[in-house]
């Protein structure tokens, strides 16, 4: 047959588009996938010159299998593994390849002896392998859409004349394949164009769930995007939130692992917004939710190449070591590149450390864990929900070389099957192996297990024949056959019919597709376990179907151990510890303790305690500061008590030896009136002891002001008019014998009172200004360990209204204590002078010494102690030296020398200011190296 001259297609009209898209779709791809071999087919359709078309079919396909019947159904299936660099096609797939591509002819059995569904019309198939590869199922699938192509051979001869016959290629109205995503997605591509409809059995990759680019696309499988939803369920039930995931390159793979990290994005982004909706808070939170409200880490995502180098996988083992707090590795890869995982992981001698969530890639295959069961056990597998096909098992356990002639790759299966060597003219048989004899049997001279993807098939089949026997009902009816109306099959037409399609399938599990031509998402989990069961392997702990069902009491993991197994980033933080995020890493923490007199929160925040509260021990809540005072039993108290109770009785013995004595000389000379003053004040000094260590209430504050530096006033207020009495008496006395005003008893007592009057007057504005009343003061003993922290009960008086009050008692000491420097020249016999000089001395030591240990203990965590404790016995002490020194030595003359407390000579005013005047001029000799002696004229 030769050719005239060159002839273009003649194609239908609603073809002519879809030739132009072809055109451009391949010269696109050739650039970078097909072989020159392809591009010369394309020739053919798009322009070229037609030279030997009555053999294009064997030229292309010279290894596939065509069963007649009055509709064609396409079949795609991997019969064999992808070749090595340069060959298409490698060994043989039994269970992925021949067990699928036998699924399918069985469920085309049982349907053409089905009476009921599409009688009278039988399904045939052109079904073709694709060796694993993409861009080889490509070139294959191109049969597919041969008859669509119509090519005018008007100007074509046969040497004789006579027009060519042309054997027609048959039409193809819909395909059951592919098995891998990467291949569904490259030949789905093609279909579309040609409006042929697609059903896969296996592929589930969920780019192919996008019904803009492959909308002649369907599935009787559940998309990864369900899958990925199904192990984060998994994930998030085991209480992991930091994993990494592996996936092998491809759209399978990178296609599996996108989508869990996608949805496990949305599902703490989604958690995240309505916790911000319900708090209100969001721009403060920032993305610190997502661990908590359902969203995973990543800490590695890796991919393993196409074609691994060697040592590629140790590598990859040691890039998922580098985060090894990741412990759960999700894995969408192949079964030959899980196994070359598990191996290197074995080699790193990591056996038990990473817990693998496999993806229905290794479901419950036996595969990929043989000789490694040691390092996949606690492996949590998924895979879509299968049951066993009784029927399918009969009719491929009994299929042999004599009934399965059908099946072109039958005779290797068989070879590889049986470990045996058919005879073949011209091929030597190799000693090493035996010779096949025909009458083994599959199950019994071989292990046989059903491959799991076998009820998809019969389901994907099933969904074609149910579509095509709906759709005849519709346009065919009463018809027997193929009417009309179905020839040729429209391809959108069938696809309307596929998407509607519902029915009960092989395992008793509805059929059906949404609008993205999906099947619904139901799986089982398994977990593959060693230890504690007379049959190890894979078991099943639960169910996926839109929501899990997980058993975690059935599972076990490396040792038989049942607690699961931890992968996180970082270890839950201790009570009392808030949680430092880890930039970029939301399940990344560093735990912060809560110090000082902060608590916890919540999870990521320490907040101070109320100032009259402190942190309980375990910092997780506060608990109110216990309150504290002065105990009477405390050695702060016992001390100036006891101090003062001496200082009461003494003044006591004072006070009634100077009653039972007031006639006496020496009670008259030493100033009756005043003495009494001053001895009720020191009486007053010795008893505020008693109330600044008392439980303040506000009967005893208001004491406390009053009394505090009325003490004071009035003894030194008595003191300064005896000292200024004395003084103006003798500065009178040189300039005059008429004596100074104001120095009678009656005076003297009204001066007294006067300058008592003034601190009197003070306190009584201080309580209009300020009522008197008690605090708790959280602030004086808040040391930085908050267990020592107290509050103290106490009267409102703070460290500077204490000095406040005492201020006007200072000034009248100092007033006095210049008065008695002055007052130094008076003769010793004279009125008290040198006594009362001594005692204000002694007091301004006293108080100089006061006023820093006060105010430098303010810092102490012993402040209110260490201040009452000094205060009082500053007081008791500046109280005590006034009657050492003023009446002790009175009461001693009198208790025990009476004969001395005798009436004096009196003197007038002259001769007292005679007597000092010569004691001042005696003085002044003396410091002048003279000695005289003067005549006594005391008395």
């Amino acid at each position: 047959m030769t050719s005239s001259g060159p002839a273009l297609s003649s194609l239908p009209l609603r073809h002519h588009r879809h030739l132009h898209y072809l055109h451009v779709f391949f010269c696109t791809f050739y650039q970078y996938h097909l072989w020159p071999r392809l591009l010369l087919s394309l020739c053919l359709w798009t322009g070229g010159q037609v030279v030997q078309v009555s053999a294009s079919h064997q030229h292309f396909h010279p290894h596939s299998i065509k069963i007649p019947g009055d509709i064609t159904l396409g079949g795609l299936f991997p019969i064999h593994a992808r070749g090595p660099h340069g060959v298409n096609c490698g060994e043989l797939k039994k269970e992925k390849g021949i067990h699928r591509m036998e699924a399918m002819l069985y469920a085309l059995d049982q349907i053409n002896s089905d009476p009921e569904l599409l009688p009278n019309i039988t399904l045939g198939a052109r079904i073709l392998d694709t060796c694993s590869r993409d861009t080889y199922a490509l070139e294959q699938s191109l049969t597919f859409v041969q008859a669509l192509i119509q090519k005018d051979t008007s100007d074509i001869r046969c040497s004789n004349g006579e027009p060519p016959i042309i054997r027609k290629p048959e039409r193809v109205v819909g395909v059951i394949g592919a098995s891998a995503s990467s291949v569904s997605i490259m030949v789905a591509n093609i279909l579309r164009l040609f409006e042929i409809p697609q059903v896969s059995y296996a592929s589930t990759a969920p780019e192919l769930s996008d019904n803009n680019r492959y909308d002649y696309f369907s599935r009787v499988v559940p998309p990864d995007s369900y899958q990925a939803q199904a192990m984060l369920d998994i994930v998030k039930a085991m209480g992991w939130n930091y994993v990494s995931t592996l996936a092998s390159e491809g759209n399978y793979g990178e296609s599996g692992v996108d989508a869990f990290m996608q949805i496990s994005r949305e599902a703490g982004t989604q958690s995240f917004l309505s916790t911000c909706v319900f708090f209100l808070i969001c721009p403060s939170l920032g993305n610190i939710f997502l661990f908590m409200s359902g969203g995973v880490c990543i800490a590695q995502s890796v991919k393993i190449p196409r074609e691994p180098t060697a040592g590629e996988f140790d590598k990859i083992i040691k890039r998922l070591m580098e985060t090894s707090n990741a412990r759960g590795v999700i894995i969408f890869a192949n079964e030959d590149d899980i196994k070359r995982v598990l191996e290197a992981a074995k080699r790193a001698n990591l056996t038990g450390h990473f817990l693998f969530v496999g993806s229905d890639s290794w479901g419950a295959k036996s595969s990929p864990v043989t000789e490694l069961e040691d390092v996949a056990e606690g492996a949590v597998t998924i895979l879509p929900k299968r049951a066993s096909i009784d029927g399918f098992d009969q009719y491929f356990m009994t299929r042999s070389l004599e009934n399965n002639r059908r099946n072109i790759w039958f005779a290797e299966f068989w070879e590889d099957d049986f470990r045996c060597k058919l005879t073949r003219p011209g091929i030597k048989l190799d000693p090493d192996k035996k010779k096949c004899t025909g009458d083994e049997r599959i199950g019994r001279d071989s292990l046989y297990e059903q491959e799991g993807k076998v009820q998809f098939v019969i389901d994907a089949v099933y969904a074609m024949a149910h579509a095509l026997h709906n759709m005849h009902q519709d346009m065919c009816p009463g018809s027997s056959g193929v009417c009309n109306n179905m020839d040729p099959v429209e391809g959108q037409v069938l696809l309307n019919y596929i998407r509607t399609v519902n029915f009960n399938g092989s395992a008793g599990t509805s059929v059906l597709f949404n609008e993205n031509g999906d099947a619904p998402g139901r799986y089982d989990i398994f977990q593959f376990q060693m230890t504690n069961h007379s049959h190890p392997g894979y078991h099943v702990i639960g169910q996926w179907t839109n929501n899990l069902r997980l058993n975690l009491e059935e599972m076990q993991w490396s040792g038989g151990d049942r607690s699961v197994p931890e992968s996180i980033c970082s270890f839950p933080c201790k009570p009392g510890e808030r949680k430092k995020m880890v930039k970029g890493v939301p399940c990344c923490w560093h735990c912060e303790l809560c110090d000082g007199y902060q608590y916890q929160l919540d999870e990521f925040n320490c907040e101070t305690c109320p100032s009259d509260m402190r942190p309980v021990p375990n910092r997780t809540a506060c608990h109110p500061t216990p309150i504290i005072k002065l105990e009477w039993n405390s050695p702060w108290a016992l001390v100036p008590a006891s101090l003062a109770m001496l200082g009461i009785l003494a003044t006591s013995a004072v006070v009634i030896t100077f009653i039972r004595f007031n006639d006496t000389p020496i009670v008259r000379a030493s100033g009756r009136e005043l003495s009494y003053v001053l001895l009720t004040g020191i009486f007053l000094i010795y008893l505020i002891t008693f109330l600044m260590i008392a439980e303040p209430g506000v009967v005893v504050c208001a004491f406390r002001r009053l009394l505090l530096g009325l003490g004071m006033a009035i003894t030194y207020s008595a003191m300064l008019t005896k000292t200024n009495r004395i003084y103006r008496i003798f500065e009178q006395g040189k300039r005059s014998v008429t004596p100074p005003k104001f120095i009678s008893p009656t005076s003297q007592l009204v001066i007294t009172f006067i300058l008592i009057c003034v601190q009197v007057l003070g306190v009584f504005v201080w309580f209009g200004v300020v009522p008197p009343h008690t605090i708790i003061d959280y602030d004086e003993l808040r040391p930085p360990n908050p267990d020592l922290a107290r509050g103290i009960l106490k009267c409102d008086m703070s460290d500077l209204s204490i000095i406040c009050c005492l201020s006007y008692s200072i000034v009248l000491m100092v007033t006095c204590t210049v008065y008695a420097v002055k007052s130094r020249g008076v003769p010793e016999t004279f009125n008290e002078a040198k006594p009362i000089g001594f005692t204000m001395y002694t007091t301004c030591i006293v108080w100089l010494a006061f006023v820093p240990i006060f105010f430098g203990t303010a810092q102490s965590t012993e402040k209110m102690f260490i201040q009452t404790a000094t205060l009082t016995v500053s007081m008791s002490l500046s109280a005590s030296v006034s009657l050492g020194m003023l009446y002790m030595p009175k009461v001693y003359v009198i208790v025990f020398h009476p004969e001395q407390n005798v009436q004096k000579r009196k003197r007038s005013f002259k001769a007292v200011v005679q007597a000092a005047t010569l004691s001042q001029k005696s003085t002044s000799d003396k410091q002048n190296g003279e000695t005289r002696i003067e005549p006594d004229r005391t008395q």
